[in-house]
């Protein structure tokens, strides 16, 4: 899946990261694109030389598309993302991935959870970094280790730990 445009007037190149983002959705609930490019960098692991990577936001009928398609699951998600060669490296070629952010689920989420939605799309940004290099939650094990490095992550960035409460 490509959406990142050859001419795209968004397209940051900031050291180690190339960054393509489209909005397709009707929100104007978005953060600007410079802040998603800072969470995603700050999400690159040291391992990582270089990343290209596009950000996609959708609305809720095509997130729901697209994680059907993907996942076989009938209903729209907060965040997908899209590794090449599934977050393993892949010699000499940067990491490549796309993310795709349903905004209507990212605003209910962040409204239900008590959140701002700054918050809730930098700690989803995080978390669909990690899992383009590899990282996933489906053990115990993966999860503990996975959430652990978003905290900390998100505590450089200034953001509260978005697990609190359920480590409580």
């Amino acid at each position: 899946m490509k959406i990142a445009k050859r001419n795209n007037p968004l397209r940051r190149l900031a050291g180690r990261l190339s960054l393509a983002f489209e909005n397709r959705s009707a929100s104007a609930n978005l953060p600007p694109a410079e802040a998603f490019a800072r969470w995603a960098r700050a999400a690159l692991q040291p391992d990582v030389a270089r990343a290209e990577v596009s950000l996609l936001v959708v609305d809720a009928d095509e997130g729901r598309a697209l994680n059907h398609d993907y996942r076989g699951k009938d209903y729209p998600t907060n965040v997908l993302s899209f590794a090449l060669n599934e977050g393993e490296p892949v010699p000499g070629l940067p990491l490549f991935g796309d993310l795709v952010f349903c905004a209507p689920v990212v605003e209910e989420e962040a409204r239900t959870q008590g959140k701002t939605l700054e918050a809730h799309y930098a700690h989803l940004t995080v978390h669909g970094l990690l899992h383009l290099q590899g990282f996933d939650h489906e053990g115990d094990d993966e999860a503990e280790v996975m959430e652990k490095l978003e905290s900390v992550i998100l505590a450089k960035l200034g953001y509260a730990n978005p697990y609190a409460e359920e480590l409580v």
